[in-house]
């Protein structure tokens, strides 16, 4: 890691439907309010993947933006070894089902996915909408977990994957089984937007301290966060 922590935004220009790359900003704010110096880098279709970077965060997109995704990040594998490496991944909606085994588009057709995630995901019946709560299943969360899904995909996990959290309000995976998310050594996805980690900051430093290889970091007294979780975990509950 160099002196300056480097967020990796990847693929923006395709995986950025929901606004998630509002997560990659949240992390260098957290990282700045503790005195780091971070910095986010956006990687596009026009460049590889580079694997020099301390974390990772890719978000939602439409079919066709998810196979161009797709061939790149197959293409280019610095995610890949970034992971096998340590480097946090985060990865939110369809980025699970890129990061998985294979998905299935809307037309019905397989797509081989990069596999980083022992996932497959095919299309539901109907479309999940709305906020979702789960308590979460990884080590070192506790607190609910917060987003809002809009997701037509149905994620099953394989043997390697654990669930991210178990749901309490919502659909969270789609498939029946009461999960939301999945994660698998230092990648982590789930079908929350919001952007995710302004909701759950505790998710946030997860990510954070496995990029700094720390077990705790200082506190940040940020009211507005903790009003903005009222709300939503409220929301989620109606």
């Amino acid at each position: 890691m160099s002196d300056k922590l480097q967020i990796g935004l990847v693929l923006p220009d395709v995986m950025g439907t929901y606004g998630d790359g509002g997560n990659a900003l949240v992390l260098r704010q957290r990282l700045r309010m503790r005195g780091y110096d971070a910095d986010v880098i956006e990687i596009t279709l026009a460049e590889p993947v580079p694997d020099s970077l301390d974390i990772y965060t890719l978000g939602g997109a439409e079919d066709y933006a998810q196979r161009l995704a797709t061939r790149h990040l197959q293409r280019y594998p610095g995610l890949q070894r970034a992971a096998e490496r340590g480097a946090p991944v985060l990865a939110i909606c369809a980025a699970i089902q890129v990061l998985g085994n294979w998905y299935e588009t809307s037309a019905g057709e397989r797509v081989d996915g990069v596999g980083m995630l022992d996932v497959t995901t095919s299309p539901q019946s109907t479309r999940s909408i709305g906020e979702v709560l789960t308590t979460p299943l990884v080590d070192g969360l506790h607190a609910p977990l917060t987003g809002f899904e809009n997701h037509r995909g149905g994620t099953t996990l394989g043997t390697s994957a654990t669930p991210l959290g178990r749901v309490t309000s919502g659909v969270g995976n789609g498939v029946g089984d009461g999960f939301e998310g999945a994660a698998q050594g230092s990648v982590i996805g789930t079908y929350m937007h919001g952007p995710a980690l302004a909701r759950n900051p505790e998710l946030a430093d997860l990510l954070i301290a496995r990029a700094l290889g720390v077990t705790e970091l200082p506190p940040l007294d940020l009211p507005e966060v903790e009003q903005l979780r009222k709300e939503r975990l409220a929301a989620g509950r109606r």
